[in-house]
């Protein structure tokens, strides 16, 4: 047994778990990162006092049942796989405060993860998702939400009735317009660049906003009773040409 509690297997092209890694029953962390696994052994579910655990950058198309029997768990990473969608099991994981299912192949957030009551922090960038489950907010834990990078059209109606969001990343979706966020009392950052849209998400004093247009308020601005537009323009007009001076002669 690991004297600090954790095995490191990353970049190991495994193809499978070695059998022995399942007899260390006091393990906490176990980083099987960066190889060829595409199951998991039964024997797994020994490790029951495992608290964080990474799977990412594999080749699983289905999440082994068997995670989902690791009730300690805190923190798992499925990043950079094959998922297609979740198991109901998921929702034993009741301890999961972090879930990392980025850059996999899922067209829908599964509602599974609407059960995960304490979860923290989600990231689901580069997928394919295009809307959100309004069971999403049930997860008043949730304080970041990580979406970059999927096929959202529009901003997610749900997010709008999380006042406890901290943190949202909507960066490289297809979204048009946005709403205001200015009334979410715990937002501290929006992420939403590279969209198409043609104004910038009002928000609470304080909140820093990245993207177009982040530093400039996008509503009308009243001065002297008379309401001046702002022009958001994607490329700024030149500057009107002026006649040249004529010259002064002597006299």
């Amino acid at each position: 047994m690991p004297v600090d509690k954790m095995v490191d297997l990353s970049g190991r092209q495994l193809r499978r778990l070695p059998l022995h890694i399942c007899s260390f029953r006091e393990l906490v962390k176990l980083y099987l990162s960066d190889n060829n696994l595409n199951h998991l052994p039964p024997e797994l579910e020994q490790l029951q006092n495992l608290q964080i655990l990474a799977l990412d950058f594999n080749n699983f198309k289905a999440l082994p049942r068997v995670v989902c029997m690791l009730k300690q768990l805190c923190i798992l990473y499925l990043g950079n796989n094959k998922l297609c969608s979740l198991p109901l099991e998921l929702r034993l994981l009741q301890n999961l405060r972090t879930l990392w299912i980025e850059s996999n192949c899922l067209q829908c957030l599964p509602e599974v993860v609407c059960e995960l009551s304490l979860l923290k922090t989600l990231h689901a960038g580069s997928n394919a998702l295009r809307a959100l489950p309004a069971q999403l907010r049930c997860l008043q834990e949730l304080r970041t939400i990580w979406l970059s990078g999927n096929l959202l059209s529009e901003f997610p109606p749900v997010l709008l009735d999380m006042p406890f969001l901290e943190v949202i990343d909507v960066d490289r979706n297809s979204i048009r317009f946005f709403p205001s966020l200015a009334h979410l009392p715990g937002l501290k950052l929006v992420i939403y660049d590279h969209n198409p849209c043609r104004n910038a998400p009002k928000v609470a004093k304080g909140v820093r906003r990245v993207g177009r247009w982040s530093e400039e308020t996008p509503e009308p601005r009243k001065r002297s009773g008379a309401v001046v537009e702002i022009m958001l323009t994607e490329k700024p007009l030149p500057p009107p040409a002026t006649k040249p001076e004529t010259e002064v002669k002597p006299c």
